[in-house]
C-alpha cells in the first residue's frame, strides 16, 4: 500500500516517530511531504530531521506560509503523479485551501483520500472558505478525528462518510519516562506547560495556589506568550511571587522537566472561538507518571480518564481543592501517576497511533 502524506505538523522532529512506526508495519510504503518550515505566532519552525528511517521524508514548497486557512503546496500535483499512491493522507483541517487543493489532485489520480481534524467547535466560515469546506466534506473518502467531540462537530456540519477517532500524534514512552527514583513525598512542585494566553487559565491556577499553605508548594511555568507579564504581576499581587518561576525550554528538555514535577495543572478555559482540543502535555506528563489536574474544557477529561483529577473549568475553589488533595496524599499521586503511564501505553504511544492510523488505511481500501 503506497501512502502519500501531506503534513506541515511533521516539520517537528518528535512527531516523526509516528512515521517511523507506520513504515515498520507490513505492506506500507510511506512518503511524507512537509514544507521547509512553518510560521505561526511563535515564530518560524524549520524542518527538524530527527526520525527518518524506513520512509521517505521530502520537502515541498509552500505558498502563504503561516496563513492557516489559505496556505497550500503548489507542487503537490507533481509529487502525486510521480509517486502514484493508493492513499493520500491530507494531515490538514477540511476547511483549509491546502486540503481542497490536495484533494482535487488526488481525486483526479484515483487515489483514496482522507483528512484529519481537531476542530471541536462548530464554526461557520464565510465564502470562499465555506465553499471549499463543503466540497471537501462531500468528496473525501475517509476522515480521522482527534477526539469524539471533533467527530460530532463534523457530523453536524455535513460529513456523513466513514471515520475513525485517532489522535494525530502520541508520545514515545522510552523518552517520556518516570524518574529513576521515587519522588520525594515531601515535595510538591506544580507544573504548567503551554502558551501563556488568557484561555489557558494561568490566572486561575495562581489564584488557586494562593489558597494553599504558602511554603508547601512551588510552581514551574514553562512557556511564553502575551500573558507572561500579567501573570508575573498577579503572582506578586497575590503574595506568591517567590513561589513561581517562569522559563522556556526546548522540546528535548521536556522529559526531564516532567520528571522534576509532582503534578501537572491544565486549567484551560473554553471561549466562543476555542476550547481545548486534546492537550498533548497531558499524555507527556502521564507517560512520566505525573498525575494531572485538568479542567472540564473540551477533550481534557477524556484524555485524563482515571489518571488524574478533573474540576469544573473556571472554578478556582475546586482547582485549589484538587491541588490540596494531592498535596496531602503522596500515595494518591503515585497511584494516579501509575494509572497515567498505563493509559499512555495502552492508547497514546506513537506505536499505538501508527497502528490505528494504518488500520484506518486498510479499512479505506476494503470499503
Amino acid at each position: 500500500m503506497r501512502v502519500l502524506m501531506l503534513s506541515k505538523a511533521c516539520v517537528v522532529g518528535a512527531y516523526q516517530r509516528k512515521l517511523e512506526e507506520m513504515a515498520r508495519l507490513p505492506g506500507i510504503e510511506l512518503r511524507v511531504l512537509v514544507p521547509p518550515s512553518w510560521r505561526d505566532d511563535r515564530g518560524v519552525l524549520a524542518l527538524e530531521r530527527v526520525y527518518t528511517e524506513g520512509y521517505d521524508l521530502r520537502t515541498t514548497p509552500i505558498r502563504f506560509n503561516g496563513h492557516f486557512h489559505i496556505h497550500y503546496f503548489p507542487r503537490f500535483g507533481d509529487e502525486l503523479r510521480a509517486f502514484r499512491p493508493d492513499i493520500v493522507h491530507i494531515d490538514e483541517e477540511p476547511y483549509n485551501l491546502a486540503t481542497w487543493h490536495a484533494l482535487w489532485h488526488a481525486r483526479r489520480s484515483g487515489a483514496r483520500t482522507l483528512f484529519f481534524s481537531w476542530q471541536n467547535i462548530n464554526r461557520a466560515y464565510p465564502p470562499p472558505i465555506r465553499w471549499l469546506e463543503r466540497w471537501v466534506l462531500r468528496s473525501v473518502d475517509f476522515a480521522l478525528m482527534g477526539t469524539s467531540s471533533a467527530a460530532a462537530v463534523w457530523r453536524v456540519k455535513g460529513y456523513y462518510g466513514p471515520l475513525a477517532i485517532v489522535p494525530q500524534f502520541g508520545v514515545d514512552p522510552a523518552i517520556f519516562t518516570p524518574p529513576p527514583h521515587p519522588r520525594d513525598p515531601g515535595s510538591f512542585v506544580v507544573g504548567f506547560v503551554g502558551r501563556l494566553r488568557e484561555e489557558k487559565g494561568g490566572a486561575d491556577l495562581l489564584h488557586a495556589l494562593a489558597r494553599l499553605p504558602h511554603d508547601a508548594w512551588r510552581l514551574e511555568i514553562v512557556g511564553d506568550g502575551p500573558e507572561r507579564d500579567t501573570l508575573a504581576r498577579l503572582a506578586a499581587d497575590l503574595g506568591i511571587g517567590d513561589r513561581v518561576r517562569f522559563s522556556t525550554l526546548p522540546s528535548t528538555a521536556m522529559p526531564a522537566f516532567y520528571r522534576s514535577i509532582d503534578v501537572l495543572a491544565v486549567p484551560s478555559l473554553t471561549r466562543p472561538n476555542w476550547k481545548e482540543q486534546f492537550g498533548r502535555v497531558i499524555i507527556e506528563a502521564m507517560a512520566a507518571e505525573v498525575p494531572v489536574v485538568g479542567s472540564s474544557s473540551g477533550a481534557i477529561p477524556d484524555v485524563i480518564g482515571d489518571a488524574g483529577l478533573v474540576f469544573p473549568e473556571g472554578d478556582r475553589e475546586q482547582l485549589a481543592g484538587c491541588l490540596l488533595q494531592l498535596l496531602h496524599a503522596p500515595a494518591l499521586r503515585r497511584d494516579l501517576g501509575q494509572r497515567g503511564r498505563a493509559r499512555v501505553l495502552a492508547q497514546y504511544t506513537q506505536e499505538q497511533i501508527a497502528r490505528q492510523t494504518v488500520a484506518a488505511y486498510h479499512r479505506m481500501m476494503q470499503d
